[in-house]
């Protein structure tokens, strides 16, 4: 199956980069905008020194809280999560389900279209749940991998991945569609051969 998204009019902002030299004690997210036509994303509010970090960039962008339609959570750990709340009229997208208000609509997040740009493909690794966003835009592919990759640098076994080959294999195939890859703590980095496995 060919992951690349059929679109590429989408565009991405980086709202914050996260940081975290191990499991603890200082974590932050890299929280990250992205539009395609109608939708308007946010790609893991988690856990930020604060709030600002995530609504100050967004409102330099002309947008609010309520103008978010769609929130994709790439796995369930807290420091992934901790602001979902801020986009109380957002549906909320994770690996099994599309969540809002007080509905919940079970779908599997492997190969559904927020947009014909923007595709949840599963990517488990660092948990059973992870989800990758892959989002086509004019001159990329990007992929929002939550923490599949923590940084740049991996780290190549990452301590709480239940099975290291699991994870390599997630890897693998977002190396497969991916130009660019957004980390769940850290910056932008190029989804090439440099890229640790």
């Amino acid at each position: 199956m060919n992951d690349t998204p059929l679109g590429r009019s989408a565009a991405y902002t980086i709202l914050t980069t996260g940081y975290t030299l191990s499991t603890g004690p200082g974590v932050a997210a890299t929280v990250s905008y992205v539009t395609d036509g109608d939708r308007h994303v946010i790609v893991d509010p988690g856990m930020v020194a604060g709030r600002d970090r995530i609504l100050g960039p967004l409102a330099e962008l002309g947008l609010g809280p309520d103008d978010i339609t769609d929130v994709v959570l790439s796995h369930h750990h807290p420091d992934n999560t901790m602001n979902v709340g801020l986009f109380g009229e957002a549906r909320v997208h994770d690996h099994k389900a599309v969540y809002r208000h007080d509905q919940w609509t079970d779908r599997d997040a492997e190969g559904y279209e927020l947009s014909p740009s923007l595709r949840l493909i599963r990517t488990p690794g660092h948990s059973a749940e992870d989800i990758t966003l892959l989002a086509g835009t004019p001159t990329e592919v990007v992929a929002f991998v939550g923490d599949l990759w923590w940084r740049p640098n991996g780290p190549v076994e990452d301590p709480v991945a239940p099975d290291h080959e699991v994870l390599r294999r997630s890897r693998l195939r977002v190396l497969d569609t991916a130009d660019v890859i957004v980390p769940g703590h850290g910056p932008v980095f190029p989804a090439d051969d440099t890229a640790p496995l």
